[in-house]
């Protein structure tokens, strides 16, 4: 599936329609150069349930926990979003000291910028997002990698 983004809005506007039709326990991979819009995607999806919310790109500590228990706008009940930006991480196994496989449970969405760097100790996504530039916007990318990734999808492009 694929989806033009024109602007700044548009990518927070889809951040915001993934966090409408997101299932807790999905594990997201968001591809893209520096600036492609991977962290305003983000942005989107997180103030979807939390409006206001200033989203940074978690650079230099690597993982940032939304807690989106106390959010009135949680359908799927939800309780935490974990943002990965993994640009920085020197070696995977720098993951396990973060105590990183705590952060994959079954109430949760991680959204991963980044995940090459965390390759062999990562898993499979359930769901990859590829952000590329083009001369008027963005493309966005959707490519599910199982069951659950691949019914989101299918929920996804139903709804656009």
């Amino acid at each position: 599936m694929s989806i033009f983004l024109a602007d700044e809005q548009a990518t927070v506007a889809f951040g915001q329609t993934l966090a409408k039709y997101c299932p807790s326990g999905l594990t997201i991979y968001l591809y893209g150069d520096l600036g492609a819009g991977k962290t305003t995607l983000v942005r989107g999806f997180i103030q979807s349930f939390l409006p206001g919310t200033k989203v940074k790109s978690p650079t230099y500590t690597l993982v940032e926990d939304y807690e989106l228990a106390s959010s009135k706008k949680n359908p799927n009940k939800l309780n935490h979003v974990y943002h990965f930006d993994l640009y920085r991480l020197g070696d995977p196994e720098e993951l396990e000291y973060l105590g990183g496989r705590d952060y994959f449970s079954d109430d949760a969405v991680c959204l991963i910028e980044w995940p090459q760097r965390g390759e062999g100790w990562l898993s499979e996504p359930d769901l990859e997002l590829t952000l590329t530039y083009h001369p008027d916007g963005r493309l966005i990318e959707l490519k599910g990698h199982t069951n659950k990734g691949n019914d989101f999808v299918n929920k996804l492009s139903a709804a656009i």
